[in-house]
């Protein structure tokens, strides 16, 4: 059975909170269906102010790299179209939320998507990693990747990837046919030793298939 298609986002921001006057200064999402990256966004956004010298440092983007990048409410009106109201998923979503929703209220837009964190889902599939944050996990799941982290398209690319080794782990472990974004949002909200019964639960219940009424 396909997977249902889901946008996977990541942020880079001038600072850790909207509500402390911080803006994103990048964006860069993928759309995955059937368990493969079908479609790209990225773009540098302006803040219209400076962004300090430990954000450059970290992410290695330039005041003048923003300085020639559009608006963030241009980028955000043709990001919105671009999600499209697909379910979303950000690595420690709370954080990309938090900005997500603040750069939309900006264009007087809000966000009617769910959203997952890949961060959560990884502490249930993923127990025995050393670590839930993303570069460990791509070094733990033997994920591909080019060594760039901190710019947004390479994280949500990662973080796509390892949607993808979490879905087929679930399944291969449980015997799932189909793991939707429902049943991911849900393992994402409960403890880690539930989740097990849960998903074993889920795989009886694809096996005995719909009920019928006779």
């Amino acid at each position: 059975m396909s997977d249902f298609p889901v946008i996977v986002l990541d942020f880079e921001t001038s600072g850790l909170s909207p509500h402390y006057g911080d803006r994103a200064i990048e964006i860069g999402a993928v759309l995955l269906e059937n368990s493969m990256i079908v479609d790209r966004f990225q773009s540098l956004m302006n803040p219209g102010f400076r962004i300090s010298s430990f954000i450059e440092s970290y992410t290695g983007i330039t005041n003048d790299m923003v300085a020639a990048a559009p608006p963030c409410a241009e980028v955000m009106e043709q990001f919105a179209e671009f999600i499209s109201g697909l379910p979303l998923v950000a690595h420690n979503a709370s954080f990309d939320r938090r900005f997500l929703d603040a750069e939309l209220g900006f264009i007087n837009r809000s966000r009617n998507s769910s959203m997952a964190c890949s961060m959560l889902a990884a502490r249930r599939v993923y127990p025995d990693a050393p670590n839930h944050k993303l570069g460990t996990l791509v070094r733990y799941c033997g994920i591909h990747n080019d060594g760039t982290f901190h710019r947004a398209l390479a994280d949500a690319e990662m973080t796509g990837r390892l949607w993808i080794a979490m879905l087929a782990a679930i399944k291969d472990a449980f015997g799932i046919n189909q793991v939707d974004f429902d049943i991911m949002g849900k393992l994402c909200r409960m403890s880690k030793a539930k989740a097990p019964v849960y998903l074993a639960k889920i795989a009886g219940e694809q096996r005995k298939g719909p009920t019928r009424n006779i």
